[in-house]
């Protein structure tokens, strides 16, 4: 079996017929007819059912397609890397960051990676989790953080850290009977009014499973999903949150929030590092990524980015 019968297979499939696949090759339909008899001569199934209209895949022709889009990739890959052996990094690589990540990572990240490889152009982009599972998945992204990495159906996970919940209030309003700083249980945030993200959203989420099983029930009076807007209606005054430090390090190196953590139970989530393994690796994408797992561990060895960092997964 050859690549270039592989190559031709699969602009048979994705034209729909030899004669638009021919045109699109630049070949001769009779020769392409010849090369797909012989691959299919070699493989020892039919591989498409031939009528007027065109040609469709068999069973036996989607499974071989499947395999053919990986090889080829993976040959285009083996060829960029030989040409970018060597060579300086450049181009454009972007990543998809949850807002509360974006607080403490964006920054120094993109300044790590303009003082080190100023020919990589890094594009910084905050949004839902949802959406950027969304974009890994169609490959308009090349790197990711997320929390959770379930329903992703190509994914290459490192793991960064976890970090724990932390209750958040005003300095001058603080309602507990212990100082901030001071761990606080999940039950004594009972009566509390708090303003949380709609249950939809993946912090409502976790905090309600904490409470599920701790048979704790807190007193939400506000749902937002913005997460600059919790925080300036907690710093107004107005209610306290929940939040991972990350989300709230603005605010509170500003002293406009204050906070404790969160035990009994601790309410705690992961922060992985996502590609999708079928987008191609430029050799700019891996120095992001090796420079994200630097830049993550060194923020979190010096308290910036406050969690526990995880073995590699």
């Amino acid at each position: 079996m050859e690549i270039r019968q592989l190559e031709y297979f699969v602009a048979i499939a994705e034209s729909g017929s030899l004669a638009s696949a021919a045109d699109v090759i630049g070949i001769a339909q009779p020769s392409l007819s010849v090369q797909l008899k012989n691959l299919e001569s070699r493989v020892g199934a039919e591989l498409f059912v031939r009528s007027p209209r065109g040609v469709t895949l068999t069973d036996a022709g989607s499974v071989l397609l499947d395999r053919a889009q990986n090889i080829l990739n993976m040959v285009a890959q083996a060829k960029h890397d030989v040409r970018q052996a060597g060579a300086t990094p450049s181009g454009k690589v972007v990543f998809g960051f949850p807002s509360s990540v974006s607080m403490v990572l964006s920054v120094p990240l993109a300044e790590t990676i303009r003082l080190e490889f100023p020919d990589i152009r890094l594009r910084a982009v905050d949004a839902m989790s949802g959406f950027i599972k969304e974009w890994l998945e169609e490959q308009t992204i090349d790197l990711a953080i997320l929390y959770e990495t379930s329903g992703l159906r190509n994914a290459e996970i490192t793991n960064l850290l976890k970090e724990d919940m932390h209750f958040y209030a005003p300095p001058d309003l603080w309602p507990l009977s212990t100082p901030p700083g001071t761990p606080v249980k999940l039950q004594e945030l009972a009566e509390i009014e708090l303003v949380l993200p709609s249950k939809s959203h993946g912090l409502r989420m976790l905090i309600d499973r904490a409470t599920k099983s701790s048979f704790v029930n807190l007193n939400v009076v506000v749902e937002m999903d913005s997460l600059s807007q919790i925080k300036s209606l907690v710093a107004r005054g107005s209610a306290f949150t929940i939040l991972a430090p990350a989300a709230a390090s603005d605010f509170e190196a500003r002293g406009e929030l204050v906070s404790s953590e969160i035990i009994e139970p601790k309410i705690s989530r992961p922060v992985y590092l996502v590609r999708n393994p079928e987008k191609p690796r430029t050799r700019a994408s891996l120095e992001v990524e090796k420079s994200t797992i630097e830049v993550v561990g060194d923020l979190v060895t010096r308290g910036h980015w406050r969690g526990r960092k995880l073995e590699p997964k």
